[in-house]
């Protein structure tokens, strides 16, 4: 790809509607990091989209008694709106739903079959269906999934396999070859000792039991799995695979594939192995970051949780501080590549320490003296004394420091080197004191310069936060009489640009500055409130299953249990053995809820037996009914009689 061509891509998003700062994380670095390099004159190509398939779909879409589409449509337009609220300036939104990605995906799907990297086998395993991934027993963690912590289901189907395991030899001779394909470097052995040596498995790439996905066209009882139909979203969206391919060609191999680091297997593992397999160029880098966290917590897009603390949601801190807030916030507090901790305090204190005290300051103190002492005309500089060179120099260099910290992907350290010369600047006004050498009348030369030296300090700094915040910069520009959207690049951000003569306009106050203490009472205020009206929705909101006549309900027997032993299952992680007497009859059954309770903490316990359950042998164990427990946010606890009732009691 020829140097010009910066092509930059998110992954794409589970539209599940629960939008929150976390997921707003990697598309802003993105953008910003697309708006650099477009100002550096590149031709840039910025992809983010929609993951719109599979069982968690299928099965909410379901519920409502809506299709997929009819579920997914609104939940993909609020995201969107979020985009258009942070300025994101993406080139193009892929949905996996989009009828170029379903060809491409199928053209895909059977090129790697063709080529013998697919052939068909059965699964059998665990599957996590939050995160719409399989893992083997040796993988999971307290026998839950690694990622979310949810429980998994043991699954058996016929399915097609990747042929991934053949590849770990080449992708780690990747990894040696070329060492900014995977950034940060830690992640690098975090891929080479949890994933390739203890050995790749081949990967199921296709389901059955699954009808809301691509169908294989060659075998249409099956469609294609996450693996295949999402991450090749990022050579489809070019076009790959489909009569027009001028893109890919033009584009690919992308320059950045930002990704969180919970995902960097799926990009640095299977993605590298199904672009060899098509004999496709990687990558040139995947960079995993950090998470996002809030009291130690990350904020998961799997996990289901609904962190009410703080303010999480994009639109209603965008509605309070402001679009770019809420962007320098992600940008700068979060240190690159490490986890980073949001709470409402660190965000206003951001707001008011560097978009207030430093830059508002700045602009409306600079703005206000020329207004004052020249009438709001830039004046003509005279003689530059050491200390005007100093804070030049310094002016001078901030594209270049930014420049080279942007090529590291440091977008922190970039910002940190812009402000240090609006810090310089705010020194300088300290240093000179313009209040009093306006009051003689032969330091009027001197006065002139330092206005100049301040207003350019200003137009520079503004131009180079153009990429990362994309209001403040232009209304700064406009009180120095500058359009800000015909000054789209670098060329200017040098010294003594502008000319003598331009009228400077008082500046209005860009970000005022907010009593902390104070809008934290009123956000805690705010939160309170709202988790009371939560609560009372989500009890209104309790779904019920489809209903069943009094009939129907008699025919299920209830009775009192006593557990007399219990014992974990070998083969399981998940299931316990328990004996249990209902009136003096003997049972065994089967009961998962190992990770709840310990085998000696149930022995004595009366319990509810569902008694006219078919028998059902499940590891190895015939279960001869099942064990009634309550289950809400994933917290499991066993249902017994309120008073003491005798063993083999009916409940009615």
């Amino acid at each position: 790809m020829e140097n010009n061509k910066f092509y930059i891509t998110t992954p794409i998003y589970y539209p599940s509607g629960n939008w929150h700062i976390g997921h707003c994380y990697t598309t802003v670095i993105c953008d910003a990091l697309a708006r650099f390099n477009r100002m550096l004159k590149k031709d840039v190509f910025f992809l983010t989209g929609t993951d719109e398939h599979g069982q968690k779909i299928e099965k909410k879409a379901s519920e409502l008694n809506k299709t997929p589409m009819e579920f997914i449509n609104p939940l993909v337009d609020g995201l969107k709106d979020i985009w258009r609220e942070l300025d994101i300036s993406y080139d193009k939104f892929i949905r996996t739903t989009d009828n170029y990605h379903v060809k491409g995906v199928q053209t895909i799907f059977k090129q790697l079959y063709d080529k013998g990297e697919i052939y068909k086998s059965e699964y059998e395993g665990w599957y996590c269906t939050p995160c719409e991934s399989f893992w083997t027993e040796s993988q999971l963690k307290d026998g839950k999934c690694p990622d979310c912590g949810r429980p998994v289901q043991k699954g058996k189907e016929e399915s097609y396999f990747f042929r991934l395991s053949k590849y770990a030899d080449r992708i780690l001779k990747l990894y040696e070859d070329n060492k900014e394909f995977l950034q940060p470097k830690s992640r690098v052995n975090e891929m080479v000792n949890n994933f390739i040596k203890p050995g790749l498995q081949d990967l199921c790439v296709s389901r059955t039991t699954i009808k809301w996905g691509i169908p294989v066209t060659f075998d249409e009882k099956h469609t294609v799995y996450v693996w295949v139909d999402a991450l090749t979203n990022y050579i489809t969206a070019l076009g790959y695979g489909t009569e027009d391919d001028s893109l890919f060609k033009k584009y690919w191999p992308a320059n950045i594939q930002m990704v969180g680091k919970e995902i960097v297997r799926f990009h640095t593992i299977i993605w590298p192995a199904i672009l060899m397999a098509l004999d496709i160029p990687v990558s040139n880098q995947v960079y995993g970051h950090g998470w996002l966290l809030i009291g130690g917590d990350k904020l998961s897009k799997s996990k289901g949780e609904n962190i009410r603390t703080e303010i999480t949601d994009p639109k209603e801190l965008v509605d309070r501080y402001g679009c770019d807030a809420l962007r320098y916030f992600l940008l700068r507090e979060i240190p690159f590549g490490n986890d980073g901790v949001y709470t409402n305090e660190s965000l206003l204190k951001r707001i008011n320490g560097d978009l207030s005290n430093d830059l508002g300051n700045l602009v409306s103190r600079t703005t206000a003296m020329i207004n004052q002492y020249f009438g709001g005309v830039l004046p003509t500089p005279t003689e530059f004394t050491e200390l005007d060179n100093e804070v030049i120099k310094m002016a001078n260099g901030v594209f270049t420091e930014v420049s080279k910290y942007i090529d590291l992907i440091d977008v922190p350290s970039a910002l940190i080197e812009i402000f240090k010369l609006i810090q310089r600047a705010n020194k300088y006004i300290d240093e000179t004191e313009p209040w009093k050498i306006s009051k003689d009348e032969t330091m009027r030369d001197r006065l002139k310069t330092v206005m100049y030296v301040l207003t350019e300090c200003i137009r520079i700094s503004a131009i180079m936060l153009k990429p990362f915040i994309t209001k403040a910069p232009n209304k700064i520009l406009s009180y120095l009489s500058i359009d800000g959207e015909f000054e789209n690049t670098f060329d200017n951000a040098k010294f003594g640009v502008l000319k003598e003569g331009t009228v400077i306009k008082k500046a209005e106050p860009i970000f005022p500055r907010i009593d902390v203490n104070k809008e934290i009472k009123a956000i805690e205020e705010m939160m309170a409130k709202s988790q009371e009206e939560k609560k009372v929705e989500e009890i209104e909101k309790i779904e019920h299953k489809e209903e069943i006549s009094i009939d129907d309900f008699f025919k299920t027997e209830l009775r009192v249990a006593v557990v007399e032993a219990c014992e974990k299952i070998e083969k399981s992680s998940k299931l316990l053995k328990l004996t249990v007497d209902v009136g003096g009859e003997k049972r065994t059954v089967a009961s998962g809820i190992a990770n709840y309770y310990k085998p000696e903490e149930l022995i004595g316990k009366k319990v509810i037996l569902v008694c006219n359950l078919k028998p059902a042998k499940l590891c190895g164990v015939l279960s001869q009914g099942m064990i009634l427990c309550a289950e809400k946010d994933g917290k499991i606890v066993l249902v017994a009689p309120e008073k003491d009732m005798p063993s083999g009691a009916e409940v009615c």
